[in-house]
């Protein structure tokens, strides 16, 4: 189980990260771009990945990592249960969002 608390410490460690509201969510953005939405009330977190990088985490456990329903699903956007994920895992997640966002 990954916390709140710590997808925020986790998601604010990467250079220049920052955190905005975004809606009814929390976003952290890399140069103005948001590689993960927090969403405190379903304990769910959204990174963005390449579509590969989505397939290979959801592979994980589909339960756990998964596409986005509709369109955003197919541009790589991914919901992560924090309820159930490890910190492992969820920090290989953060590591692969970030350097996604960061290169464009």
């Amino acid at each position: 189980m990954v916390t709140i608390e710590t997808v925020r410490k986790l998601a604010l460690s990467y250079e220049g990260a920052t955190e905005q509201p975004h809606f009814e969510k929390t976003s952290f953005r890399i140069k103005k771009k948001i590689f993960l939405t927090l969403d405190v009330n379903k304990n769910q977190a959204v990174v963005k990945l390449t579509l590969e990088d989505q397939s290979l985490f959801s592979s994980h456990d589909p339960k756990i990592i998964y596409p986005v329903k509709g369109g955003w699903g197919k541009m790589g956007y991914t919901v992560v249960e924090l309820k159930h994920i490890t910190k492992k895992l969820f920090n290989e997640l953060l590591e692969t969002s970030s350097s996604t966002v960061s290169k464009k």
